[in-house]
């Protein structure tokens, strides 16, 4: 096995040497330190053998000495293969210059389609677009991932509520939701607006119906606010009732807040390296080095390397080192107090529509126990009560 490849590495040839004296040819082979194997004897003045290429020069002066005739009929090893790869060296370069074009063309934004969006929305999708590097001709490794992409739009334009990123391909697909659409009008059927809940009216706005309650009134989940029946008796009409009751409504809490608490924050250093990866195996390109921070989390953007419509085993990794440290948070017990009304009226505001208006909060209870403070909060509350139940004729 190791000569094989000693014969592999070194090159050897294969040859013939015809004439009298062919055994002496070999034995002054020999004592000129050329190596020689696998000889036979093809005929009654003939051997062939094989020996290695760097020794050709040195066989050269013992055909000279001897009444022989030397050819050579065959060859192998690296230096040959390499001779015939330089030789061929147009073709190889011309592929392997083919496969990285198509490759490259495989892995670039050729398309953009904007779909839902009226033109002038359009217009300012593909001019934010091209500030964040997606346009024709662009390296997809290089453009941010599509969740980025999607924030990134709904933030800086104010006309879409909401977009859906997809690449498909080399094909980049944004699905539009613009705001203000004008919804198709309702047609409602006759009804009465009643209370979704105990409160205590502080404001009608009647666009239709017949008001039952009136400013001040104590009313209960359930009570009739608006009829839907109008007109003289006998002579009555049944109506969809419109509007909106704004009554004073109430609401407890309960919020925990601990006095002393550990977080982890990132400090702002970072670091980034890539790689390429095939298979398991990943191969360092830029970004040496350890990580010399103590704590840190890790972002991995990875994206595979694309062959016309296929899917390569091999990808590109960008991974974001963020440096990241445990601080500890301590509250005075003012500070907690004040958290936890904060996270209260927070959780609450949440929970309401957006023309609601607390007006009041009072802590009802508070407690220190366990390092935690405790509050039960009450709050007051402006909002429609409003409901609605359909109104049978006859009622």
């Amino acid at each position: 096995m190791k000569n094989h490849w000693m014969h592999f590495f070194s090159g050897s040839v294969k040859a013939v040497i015809t004439g009298k004296g062919t055994e002496r040819f070999i034995n002054e082979c020999v004592r000129q330190g050329i190596v020689v194997w696998d000889v036979k004897k093809p005929g009654t003045h003939a051997l062939s053998f094989s020996m290695y290429l760097k020794d050709i020069k040195k066989i050269r002066r013992v055909v000279r000495k001897n009444d022989c005739k030397l050819r050579f009929i065959g060859k192998k090893g690296l230096p040959f293969l390499v001779q015939k790869a330089i030789y061929n060296s147009g073709f190889l370069i011309g592929a392997f210059l083919f496969l990285i074009i198509v490759t490259l063309l495989s892995n670039m934004v050729w398309g953009i389609k904007v779909e839902g969006a009226k033109p002038e929305t359009e217009h300012l999708i593909i001019k934010e677009l091209k500030k964040l590097g997606v346009e024709k001709g662009k390296l997809q490794f290089f453009i941010e991932d599509n969740e980025s992409l999607q924030r990134h739009l709904e933030e800086a334009i104010n006309d879409i509520t909401w977009i859906g990123v997809e690449l498909n391909g080399t094909t980049y697909h944004f699905e539009v939701v613009e705001k203000n659409q004008p919804d198709p009008p309702e047609q409602y059927s006759p009804r009465n607006l009643v209370a979704n809940k105990t409160a205590i009216i502080k404001k009608l706005i009647v666009e239709e119906g017949r008001p039952v309650k009136a400013v001040n009134d104590l009313v209960k989940k359930g009570d009739i606010l608006v009829s839907g029946k109008i007109g003289k008796e006998g002579e009555e009409v049944y109506v969809p009732a419109r509007g909106k009751i704004y009554g004073e409504t109430w609401y407890k809490s309960s919020v925990e807040v601990e006095i002393t608490t550990k977080l982890n924050v990132m400090t702002g250093e970072n670091k980034k390296k890539h790689y390429i990866s095939i298979g398991d195996l990943r191969i360092p390109v830029w970004g040496y080095g350890k990580v010399e921070y103590k704590e840190y989390q890790t972002e991995i953007d990875k994206r595979h390397i694309k062959f016309f419509n296929w899917e390569l085993p091999i990808a590109y990794e960008k991974v974001a080192i963020r440096e990241s440290e445990e601080i500890t948070r301590k509250y005075t017990t003012n500070e907690a107090v004040e958290e936890a009304k904060r996270i209260g009226r927070n959780a609450l505001e949440q929970d309401l529509d957006s023309d609601a208006e607390i007006i009041e909060e009072k802590v009802l209870r508070q407690s220190i126990n366990n390092g935690k403070v405790k509050l039960e909060i009450k709050y007051n509350v402006i909002e429609n009560i409003v409901t609605t139940i359909p109104l049978v004729q006859g009622d």
